[in-house]
């Protein structure tokens, strides 16, 4: 069997876009839209099982075979869904090939159960949580739109006394956004110990943003606030995703974070259907390459429309960004947010190129001193 010479990455998604809660600036809700003769979408056991034999097939002899199950809300599906998961994964795996698994959740339906299982089976968890109850709540609530707030800390709480490993995935928007030091400490102050943040921008079609958008400009001050005080006080202690990122080109390190890497196309999504799309942002009929029960999922990871999706990062990087003197610390960023032009008009920069280059150029000095990492970095469930 033909296996995937490159690392990779698949986000997995079991129950589609079905999710408990109606965040406000959830970009994936609206997949659903894609299936509409299915409600309630759920990946069949034969399919679920025909995925992962193929997934540990496209796995090499010399890496781990990553499973990561994103959604939508992956825990609608119930616990015994996942241990169904476990036991199709331990029937098919191949001695000497680690399996690993990663979950992203919203943590409202975690309990005991859900963590006795999270732990013994090693499972890492990436939980969404937006800092502050009052800045949490103001978007992410239920589909009758109550707050969540009580409980994401309750699953935070839940995961850490049963020793589970767990990122703090902090969404910023306009709201959390302009509050670097209180979201900061809070998050530091419960104990997240890996954080990522993760902005939010929604092109719309008439060249604006939608509302939950950060300005680039809040982006950059939010991103070298938090670090000033990470910097002085936290190496070590907490894992920043992106600051962990800002030192890998210093030590000749490739970014593990696909947003700064040259080229991208590594991270592509299965949908419950067995759909197959080039990119979690990019879950649409243009970039749907296929499906693993027509075309096995290594032949689809390696298809040359998946390497040209990914080439076009580097191919269409403008001018302004190929002579900027933070290039290798960004890249040009999610080909997603690249809407906006140059200074001089060319089309292709990223929405949010003010803040990353007042961020990069910031800690440029402390990334060119970290020539040896401390600790290493984390990969994003998100």
């Amino acid at each position: 069997m033909a296996r995937d010479p490159r690392e990779f990455q698949v986000f997995a998604k079991p129950a589609g876009a079905l999710c408990n809660l109606d965040c406000h600036y959830c970009y994936y809700l609206a997949k659903q839209d894609l299936y509409p003769d299915r409600p309630s979408p759920r990946m069949p056991d034969r399919l679920l099982e025909e995925y992962i034999v193929q997934h540990l097939d496209a796995s090499s002899g010399s890496q781990a075979a990553n499973f990561s199950w994103h959604g939508g809300e992956p825990t609608v599906l119930g616990l015994d869904y996942f241990r169904r998961i476990v036991a199709l994964q331990r029937k098919h795996q191949r001695p000497g090939l680690p399996v690993t698994n990663g979950v992203q959740t919203n943590g409202c339906l975690l309990d005991e159960d859900w963590c006795r299982f999270l732990a013994a089976e090693g499972f890492s968890v990436g939980l969404s949580l937006d800092g502050p109850e009052d800045l949490h709540d103001g978007y992410r609530v239920t589909k009758g739109g109550k707050p969540t707030h009580k409980l994401a800390v309750r699953a935070f709480r839940l995961l850490r006394r049963h020793r589970i490993s767990c990122d703090i995935l902090c969404v910023l928007h306009d709201k959390n956004v302009g509050h670097p030091t209180s979201v900061y400490r809070y998050l530091k102050d419960i104990g997240a110990r890996h954080i990522a943040f993760l902005p939010v921008v929604e092109p719309m079609r008439d060249g604006t943003v939608g509302p939950h958008t950060v300005a680039a400009a809040a982006y950059g001050a939010f991103l070298c606030a938090v670090f000033d005080e990470w910097v002085q006080q936290d190496v070590g202690k907490i894992t920043v995703q992106i600051f962990e990122e800002t030192a890998r080109p210093a030590r000749r390190m490739d970014h593990s974070l696909c947003i700064f890497r040259r080229t991208c196309g590594d991270i592509p999504v299965v949908e419950h259907n067995g759909d197959f799309y080039c990119c979690d942002h990019y879950v649409d009929p243009p970039h749907r390459l296929g499906n693993i029960q027509q075309t096995r999922l290594v032949e689809l990871l390696e298809s040359p429309a998946q390497r040209a999706f990914g080439q076009a990062k580097l191919d269409t990087l403008p001018r302004y960004c190929r002579t900027c003197e933070v290039r290798a610390m960004c890249n040009g960023g999610c080909p997603k947010d690249r809407f906006i032009r140059t200074p001089d008009g060319e089309a292709g920069l990223n929405y949010l190129c003010a803040g990353y280059k007042r961020f990069f150029n910031h800690c440029l000095q402390y990334a060119l001193e970290s020539r040896r990492p401390r600790h290493p970095a984390r990969r994003p469930h998100a």
